[in-house]
Formats: structure tokens, C-alpha cells, sequence
């Protein structure tokens, strides 16, 4: 089932208010060496998907990277870190434009605590921003899903995490990619950037969010946090984040009864391009 969240609609105190884990008490004698396939484990493998076609601006860019390392060092987020079995989490962050364009910024790490999450910060903070053209969310979704079998760890879920201002109008139809990850156990999250004015010149439609709910996102507990002001960018992107690595599904959202027909066409990227370059 999916779900659309509102940065409203989600106290994140509320969010991880289960609080520390209980842990089983040492022996008193000294342990064992902890086997290496234990240390790979963690709670969850995450890949952070972030948009860099031209249709954001050097503002929002910035702005989305500051989101990033604001929320992976937020008190809310390291609370989180304590929720799951584990107490780490793996992630990965790429920058992603056309269907041939992705760009890995900061390798898989694993994020345990301030420090490991301070450098996690700064290794998005320091790389040179950059833009590229088209906007390939499929390709995207395709590049990720090889990183989860090259990594090391063994996450209790999967979860790509894609953020973007725009529908898909490069590579194949993202609902093909979507359900090839879906096949795969992989969840999908989004975070449509809804801050600007809809422009028909950068391939903006209306309504990112409901795209992004019918053909982008799936898996178990899947869900939207949109990004409909710049004041929000920081909050929404440390919201995401806390609901993923604390593994709490937010409320549903009100919608009309579903039906097979996504509300948005999933190909209207495709038919915008289309119609304004003829191919």
C-alpha cells in the first residue's frame, strides 16, 4: 500500500518515540571475535537518488544537498539510528540527470552514530555542484538497483530514496523500472520538489506528488513527502529520512477510491518532450 505524508502531518518526536531498543546483557566472560558477515548487518541499505537536471536551479541544488547532511546530523535522525535491531544503517548518495547520467557521490558507508554521520555530511557538503540534462528517473531506479548486490551489508530492507522536480522523459517508462525493483524486495520513496511555479519550458507538470504516488513509489510502506515551499526543503528531506530508518509507516492520506488508471498519465514526461521537440 502506498501512502502520501504532508511535512505538517508528521511530528518526528512522534515518529521515534519508541525510543532506545533493549539490549541483552554482556557475559561476564570475554566474547567471542563478532563474525564479519554480523558486522555487515544492518537495519536498513539506502540509497539517496537526488535529481540534478536543469530544470533545479543552483539554489535548490544547494539547498537539497544542505538537506541531506542537516538531516543525517539531526537529533531526530540519530534518535531513529537507535529504533532498529541493529543501530546502523548503510547509504549511498548519487546525483542522477538522463538515462546514462548518474554520478556516485558518497560510496556506501554505514551511519551508527554522530560521528560516522558527521562524516557522511561532509563527504555531500564538499563534492562540486553540478547540473545535467534530462530528467530519467527510470534510469535512476535501474542504476541503484545493482548497488544493493555490490555493497557488503546485509540490510533488513531496501530502500531507494528519489528526489526530483520533474516526471521522467528519458529512457524507458519508469513504471518498468519501478516494478523491476518492486520484483526485487526494494522499496521506493519519493520526494517530488514542488517549490516553484509549474514552467512548461522545464518540463514541469502539476500535481508532482500524485505522479510520483502512482508511478514512481511502491513496496512495503512506501510513501511522498513533498517539497512545496523552499522553506520546507530542509524539514521534508530530515522527515523522509527519520520515517525510513525508524521504519515507521505515516498516516494515510485521504484519497478518492483507487482504480487500475493511474490519475496522472505515468508517460506524460515522454509526451511533453514529445510535443515540444518532436522526439
Amino acid at each position: 500500500m502506498r501512502w502520501c505524508v504532508s511535512i505538517g502531518a508528521v511530528l518526528v518526536a512522534g515518529v521515534i518515540a519508541g525510543g532506545d531498543v533493549p539490549g541483552v546483557a554482556a557475559p561476564a566472560t570475554t566474547p567471542s571475535p563478532v563474525p564479519a558477515a554480523t558486522e555487515a548487518k544492518v537495519d536498513v541499505e539506502l540509497i539517496l537518488a537526488v535529481d540534478v537536471s536543469y530544470s533545479m536551479d543552483m539554489d535548490e541544488l544547494a539547498l537539497q544537498r544542505e538537506g541531506y547532511a542537516l538531516a543525517v546530523t539531526s537529533k531526530e535522525f540519530l534518535q531513529a539510528l537507535k529504533t532498529g535491531p541493529t543501530g546502523k544503517v548503510a547509504v549511498t548518495y548519487f546525483e542522477w540527470a538522463a538515462a546514462n547520467d548518474q554520478k556516485i557521490v558518497v560510496p556506501w558507508r554505514v551511519i551508527d552514530g554522530p560521528e560516522s554521520a558527521g562524516a557522511l555530511a561532509e563527504e555531500i557538503l564538499k563534492a562540486p555542484l553540478r547540473r545535467a540534462s534530462r530528467t530519467s528517473i527510470s534510469g535512476a531506479i535501474n542504476f541503484a538497483m545493482p548497488l544493493f548486490e555490490a555493497n557488503e551489508y546485509q540490510g533488513l530492507r531496501r530502500v531507494i530514496d528519489i528526489s526530483g522536480d520533474g516526471p521522467n522523459n528519458n529512457g524507458e517508462p519508469v513504471t518498468v523500472a519501478r516494478d523491476a525493483a518492486l520484483a526485487k524486495g526494494i522499496t521506493i520513496n519519493g520526494l517530488p520538489i514542488m517549490s516553484k511555479e509549474t514552467n512548461y519550458a522545464t518540463m514541469d507538470i502539476e500535481n508532482l506528488d500524485i505522479y510520483y504516488e502512482d508511478c514512481v513509489i511502491g513496496g512495503a510502506g512506501s510513501f511522498v513527502v513533498p517539497i512545496k515551499t523552499r522553506e520546507k526543503f530542509k524539514e521534508a528531506i530530515r522527515t523522509k529520512l527519520v520515517l525510513e530508518v525508524a521504519h515507521r509507516v505515516p498516516e494515510p492520506r485521504v484519497v478518492p477510491a483507487a482504480t487500475r488508471e493511474p490519475r496522472v498519465s505515468c508517460l506524460i514526461g515522454e509526451k511533453i518532450w514529445q510535443e515540444r521537440w518532436g522526439r
